[in-house]
């Protein structure tokens, strides 16, 4: 049994009553809603008529969707609490439908404003109130040509519903269906193999427990091989099929056409990881050596190289750590994480019924609030100086941008947290008192940049080489899947790791598939993070100066403008070849500790 959360110190507990005191403040900002889109609905067919009607349109979707977003964010976060509780199930549920309503009563605005004569427009946003939303509408006209007729734009949204089919049958293939066998552990005893079993088969010290799970998980998957890849063959031909409607170059063109990136960095990411494989298979060779074995395999590639080493880190410690850590970033920042501690922005510890997992969230009109499962290891140490990192993007985002211009981008949106976690491992291993305790820190930051950077690069490239396959016109069949994702596998770890054949259907595991051309943004985020992270730590004031500019930022500008002045430019190769030298660095790092 969990611990109540009654039974928790309130210390430990966020205050998210702040937000929302009473029921009756709660019923009032639901009426509020109501009639606000009650307002929304009298200027449909009317936002060509004046400039009037185009801002008082805007002004009352914007108020809208400040005030829904202080509900959605406190119901769900307060559901989060105790899941069991139905009261909050049923208020959450309240703010989902409320949600609904408001995009529904809003769908007709972006044909509508892209519909308007763009003289008129232009006449339109010259008025002093209207400019305001300037930005904002010309992201909508960014997918104008991009915007289809309003019966084919209904065709294509009736169509969701059977190109999400594939998605959802991997889903329930995956996570209901598929039986995995029983194996024996490291104490002898038959358990059953699970998806979050095993990762940590995968870390066991013994090798037959390892290559057991190994085998077990894949031959599983071998029987189903063709079902998946009928499941991603009609994934990627939907994907094809929206880019070329809309008239899109490509599917991974219409995917980063959203953020504004360019091609060019989906590719320079790939190349330069291509050209640092040597590093990669140096440090797969260095782990072969610390762990012993004279053949390094496919579920190797996981063991922790020290063999009981154990960080106990209790809440109050990791609070001083990352106080300690974080200093590069200044006095304001570290203002701002001081009060995150002592104003209870953060839910400190699990308790029954609480939601896994870990997030930082808030509404404009609030301050940031973290969810945690705190554990006293080294790992919820990560996870806390992580969470912050994005609370603090988004507290100097609100703080300096108007609620239409203050969300950040999904491309920018890994920057801040994973900066924090590297000057976290940067302070630890400069304070690391022992060789096995900087092995294990090294080995820890070692496995987070190969499989956060290459591994998600891996798969970025196999996504590339499926969509264009497609695209060029060819079938994909689990016979092609196999083929393309053991290649990658043979390129990337064939000159320190035997490639056992097993590995071909990966693939099928891969969840991020299904949301086509998204994994690169992770190993971008941290190579941006990286360069960054290194600039502050060599020319300090100027450079964090220019990094708390681009958490003010917010959704201000586009994301490779914002990086750019923050001082790394993610279209130029090079950014992400100084994020690899760091990890050569520590890789030379780790080869001296052997």
């Amino acid at each position: 049994m969990g611990i109540d959360r009654k039974n928790i110190d309130d210390k430990y507990k966020w205050k998210i009553d702040l937000m929302y005191s009473s029921k009756e403040s709660i019923d009032k900002d639901i009426e509020n809603i109501k009639s606000y889109i009650n307002e929304i609905k009298q200027y449909k067919g009317k936002l060509s008529q004046s400039k009037e009607n185009l801002y008082e349109a805007l002004n009352i979707y914007e108020k809208a969707s400040q005030l829904l977003q202080n509900l959605y964010v406190y119901t769900h976060m307060k559901q989060h609490e105790d899941t069991r509780i139905n009261e909050n199930q049923a208020m959450a549920t309240k703010t989902d439908m409320l949600s609904t309503e408001l995009s529904t009563a809003s769908s007709y605005m972006v044909p509508e404003i892209i519909s308007i004569d763009e003289s008129k427009l232009k006449e339109y946003l010259e008025d002093e109130k209207l400019s305001f939303y300037k930005k904002y509408i010309d992201e909508i006209l960014r997918e104008k040509p991009h915007t289809l007729s309003e019966k084919e734009e209904e065709i294509l949204a009736a169509v969701s519903d059977l190109t999400s089919v594939p998605e959802n049958a991997y889903d329930m293939l995956s996570y209901a269906d598929m039986e995995f066998p029983e194996i024996e552990n490291e104490d002898g005893e038959i358990v059953k193999l699970t998806h979050s079993n095993f990762s940590t088969f995968l870390k066991s010290k013994n090798n037959r427990v390892r290559k057991d799970a190994f085998d077990a998980m894949y031959k599983t998957y071998d029987k189903y091989k063709n079902t998946f890849a009928s499941m991603l063959y009609g994934g990627i031909k939907s994907e094809i099929f929206y880019s070329k409607a809309r008239k899109y170059e490509s599917a991974l063109y219409a995917s980063l056409f959203q953020d504004d990136i360019s091609v060019d960095v989906y590719n320079n990411l790939i190349k330069a990881v291509d050209e640092n494989l040597d590093t990669l298979n140096r440090y797969v060779d260095i782990k072969k050596k610390f762990l012993g074995l004279e053949d390094i395999h496919m579920y190797d590639l996981y063991v922790p190289l020290t063999e009981s080493f154990d960080m106990k880190i209790p809440y109050e410690e990791a609070q001083e750590i990352v106080l300690n850590a974080l200093k590069p970033l200044g006095e304001e920042y570290l203002g701002l994480i001081k009060r995150a501690f002592e104003e209870n922005w953060i839910d400190v510890y699990e308790n029954e019924g609480k939601q896994g997992g870990a997030y930082s969230w808030g509404s404009y009109d609030s301050h940031p609030y973290i969810l945690m499962n705190y554990k006293d290891d080294l790992n919820s140490l990560f996870t806390l100086i992580h969470e912050l990192g994005h609370s603090m993007h988004s507290y100097y985002s609100k703080k300096t941008q108007p609620y239409l211009y203050s969300g950040y981008k999904i491309f920018v949106a890994e920057v801040a947290s994973t900066l924090n976690e590297l000057l976290l491992i940067n302070y630890l291993l400069e304070k690391a008192d022992s060789k096995e305790e900087r092995v294990y820190l090294l080995n820890y930051y070692l496995e987070q940049f190969r499989t956060t950077v290459y591994r998600q690069t891996m798969f970025a490239e196999f996504e590339k080489l499926t969509h264009a396959s497609v695209e060029d016109g060819n079938p994909l069949t689990a016979k092609e899947f196999n083929n393309i994702y053991y290649d990658l596998n043979k390129k990337y770890y064939g000159n320190s790791t035997v490639v056992d054949e097993q590995i071909a259907l990966e693939w099928a595991r891969i969840p991020h598939f299904y949301s086509n051309f998204y994994v690169y943004k992770y190993a971008t985020g941290f190579s941006a993070a990286s360069a960054l992270s290194q600039k502050i730590l060599t020319e300090g004031k100027v450079a964090v100066d220019k990094y708390i500019e681009f958490l003010k930022s917010g959704g201000s500008d586009y994301p490779l403008n914002q990086l750019k002045a923050a001082g790394v430019d993610m279209e130029k190769k090079e950014s992400v070849d100084k994020a690899l030298e760091v990890f050569k660095e520590l890789v030379d790092k780790l080869e001296k500790e052997y």
